[in-house]
């Protein structure tokens, strides 16, 4: 320790007064000074440093949370900030347009044990979040378990409301919420997930897990645009004859996609409905005796076999008994009958005289090149097994002639009439989008020139037959209706109808398909009580392809054009007696 010397003159009072210390103080500009200036200027900068950034962070989140866009909207916002990409790829229409996807949501849960207040817990939640059960909720905020759900994908709003809240032993958990752009529209197709993100329907179901493994959505072959004019026309057709529901396609006969399918009624895939009524697929699920819309199929039968021309008669003077059974027309004509007659004036006489000719075995052998004895193959899990007749017998044979006694679905219909006028090629349906490269799958079912016989006799049904009302000015129609009476206990309900036509447009080059199927038509004062297929749905096809046509780049053409005459006509023979075909 050093002492502090005496100054000069100092008293002695002032000597005792004055203190001592206890280390030197370091002299300006010594290196201890030098040293501890630097520490302080040090201190200093890194004090400012943590000031600024602090600063800037609170700057951000003011702005994020607040500034933004707005108080509660900006809040929201930043609650979901943390949202993690969707794991669920799209599905998207052949365009490209977004027919389901994926959004990353929080959803609510609790550890009742860390609940303070049940009631009060309880009594928060439901003022925030709607429709929300408050005994349910209390129930679950009481219990002893240590995991509750409280509700499962959140909106942002919610989430931001429940997070303001602050309740101790309330959380969230990410998860995903799966949202259909078009609702109802596709919903048959496209189906629907479950909470835990999985396909329960649909193409949902059936590509589930390429869905969830790859990030490249699953394209379709549906055409929204389509979809939209088929459901409006079904639906309109299900009101005015206040039917129990109905079924509509379009189908791309040189390619078998389908470009719409259309069941009625059907539901909200966001909130699927216990009633199976709505779910059931009509298109697909649904297998039905489809009535002379077969024919298409008996005719091709007969030409083909080589056994029957299209000149050739058939006797349609009387009913033909079958056991304590009668085959009968619905306007007979009550006299022989060409090929092209029996066709356009829908006799179930002569097409069993056709049939019988043929023989059962060549039957049943082209309803299975057809594709009509089993399941089809559309991507999608609802499909329904065809009914087939066991054993097949003559009695099968001729009821199938005039379309009952086989049951298969409208899909299959469709499929098998796109062969019958594409020149013979069966094109497995599908609801995937080819690729324009992309080899077509398709066997030969039918011969060029029955191909071209069939879509001669199909253009005459609708310039002279039954479906007169299909007849769309410019695109050439061709088609076949049916009427079948539903089955019902042990026989056939005769008010009970399905009504279908199905046909193809332009039938001189077919491209495309329209199928239309309404269930249980009333007749109305309109259609003078009647509920046939010539009344119900050939009417609905016609005024389906005078929409469709444009959009699908069909240019109307004069159907009057010897070209096209040429290419669809079936002439009268010489005598003017009969028809023929040249």
């Amino acid at each position: 320790m050093t002492a502090m010397h005496e100054q000069p003159g100092w008293t002695a009072t002032e000597r005792e007064a004055a203190p001592t210390q206890t280390a030197a103080r370091p002299r300006a500009g010594s290196r201890a000074a030098h040293a501890l200036e630097t520490a302080k200027s040090r201190l200093m900068v890194t004090m400012a440093i943590f000031s600024l950034a602090f600063g800037a962070v609170g700057i951000k989140l003011v702005d994020a949370t607040v500034m933004s866009q707005g108080g509660d909207t900006g809040l929201a916002q930043a609650a979901s900030a943390h949202a993690i990409p969707a794991s669920r790829a799209d599905i998207v229409d052949r365009n490209g347009v977004l027919l389901a996807s994926s959004l990353a949501t929080a959803s609510l849960h609790a550890d009742p044990k860390l609940i303070i207040n049940p009631v009060e817990a309880t009594q928060k939640l439901v003022s925030v979040l709607q429709g929300l059960d408050y005994n349910d909720t209390l129930s679950k905020l009481k219990s002893d378990k240590r995991f509750v759900w409280i509700r499962r994908n959140l909106n942002p709003r919610e989430h931001y409301e429940v997070n303001r809240l602050g309740i101790p032993g309330v959380y969230f958990q990410r998860e995903e919420r799966r949202v259909y752009p078009n609702a109802n529209l596709t919903a048959h197709v496209v189906g629907f997930t479950g909470v835990d993100n999985s396909g329960l329907m649909g193409i949902e179901q059936s590509f589930d897990k390429q869905l969830r493994a790859s990030s490249e959505p699953i394209q379709l072959s549906l055409d929204v645009r389509l979809q939209h004019i088929v459901k409006r026309e079904i639906q309109a057709a299900v009101d005015e004859f206040q039917a129990l529901g109905g079924a509509g396609m379009i189908m791309d006969v040189k390619t078998g996609e389908v470009l719409a399918m259309v069941s009625l009624p059907d539901f909200d895939p966001h909130a699927p409905t216990s009633d199976e009524n709505a779910r059931f697929n009509r298109n697909t699920l649904g297998v039905y005796e489809m009535g002379s819309t077969f024919k298409i199929f008996n005719s091709a039968l007969a030409l083909e076999s080589g056994k029957i021309h299209m000149g050739d008669s058939f006797d349609a003077t009387k009913s033909i008994r079958v056991g304590r059974f009668s085959i009968s027309d619905y306007h007979g004509k009550n006299r022989w009958l060409t090929v092209p007659e029996v066709f356009m004036y829908s006799s179930n006489i002569g097409s069993v005289r056709m049939a019988m000719e043929v023989g059962t075995p060549a039957q049943r052998a082209l309803m299975d090149k057809l594709g009509l004895l089993k399941r089809s193959p559309v991507e999608i899990p609802e499909v329904g097994a065809p009914m087939v007749p066991n054993p097949w017998r003559d009695a099968s044979t001729m009821t199938i002639a005039f379309g009952h006694g086989l049951s298969v679905s409208p899909v299959q219909m469709a499929s098998a009439a796109g062969a019958a006028m594409n020149g013979g090629i069966l094109h497995p349906a599908t609801l995937l989008k080819r690729a324009p490269d992309a080899e077509i799958p398709g066997v030969r079912v039918i011969s060029p020139q029955t191909s071209d016989q069939i879509r001669r006799l199909m253009r005459l049904v609708v310039t002279q037959g039954t479906a007169t009302g299909a007849a769309a000015p410019g695109y050439v129609v061709g088609g076949k209706t049916g009427t079948a009476e539903k089955t019902s206990g042990h026989g056939y309900a005769k008010k009970a109808l399905l009504s279908s036509f199905v046909g193809g447009f332009p039938i001189n080059d077919p491209r495309y398909l329209v199928l239309a199927m309404i269930d249980e038509p009333k007749g109305n004062k309109r259609t003078f009580g009647y509920a046939t297929g010539g009344w119900v749905a050939a009417p609905l096809a016609g005024r389906i392809i005078r929409q469709v046509g444009p959009l699908m780049g069909i240019n109307p053409i004069d159907e009057n054009l010897p070209e096209i005459r040429n290419a669809t006509e079936i002439h009268l023979n010489p005598r003017g007696s009969t028809l023929a075909s040249y």
